[in-house]
């Protein structure tokens, strides 16, 4: 696997389907600190006003936001947590349950915070949830774990291979 360092290195590497996905999740349920990031990015991106860009569709703008190729650190990471909170929650539910960690949809619980990881029990279970889910959307969530704790889960780390780029 190849795991990037950054939230905007990884942005930039998904598919625009994969980023449209993410901007219509983060704009479903935005982070509120957030959001106003998002709206300033479709201003500068599409040369509008900002009150056109509070009164653009929903689809329209995650489309916009989509197209952005570096919407900052912030808003990238944002991003891509929104996009497994929306649609990938079965992916993560999946990791958590194999990893025997207590959650509420695909979300931990406080308590699954102080809980060890054994690094080979951690590489079984994903490498079991990658004959369950699509490879890619697998790395894709790992790297996303990598870069939110990169202590906790850094036997996730392992799974990368020569030449990867380490996060």
């Amino acid at each position: 696997m190849r795991f990037e360092p950054t939230a905007s290195r990884l942005w930039k590497r998904l598919p625009r389907e994969e980023r449209r996905l993410a901007a219509a999740a983060f704009l479903h349920e935005p982070v509120p600190e957030l959001l106003a990031s998002a709206l300033s990015a479709i201003v500068r991106a599409r040369h509008v006003r900002p009150q056109v860009a509070r009164a653009m569709a929903p689809e329209e703008q995650a489309a916009a936001l989509a197209g952005i190729l570096d919407p900052g650190e912030a808003l990238a990471g944002s991003l891509l947590v929104a996009l497994h909170l929306g649609e990938r929650r079965p992916l993560l539910a999946a990791f958590l349950d194999g990893l025997g960690l207590p959650h509420e949809d695909g979300v931990m619980k406080e308590e699954a915070e102080a809980r060890t990881l054994e690094a080979a029990f951690v590489e079984r279970t994903a490498r079991e949830l990658t004959g369950r889910f699509p490879a890619e959307q697998v790395e894709l969530y790992f790297n996303v774990l990598l870069l939110q704790d990169p202590e906790r889960w850094e036997p996730i780390r392992a799974l990368s291979g020569p030449g990867s780029a380490q996060a």
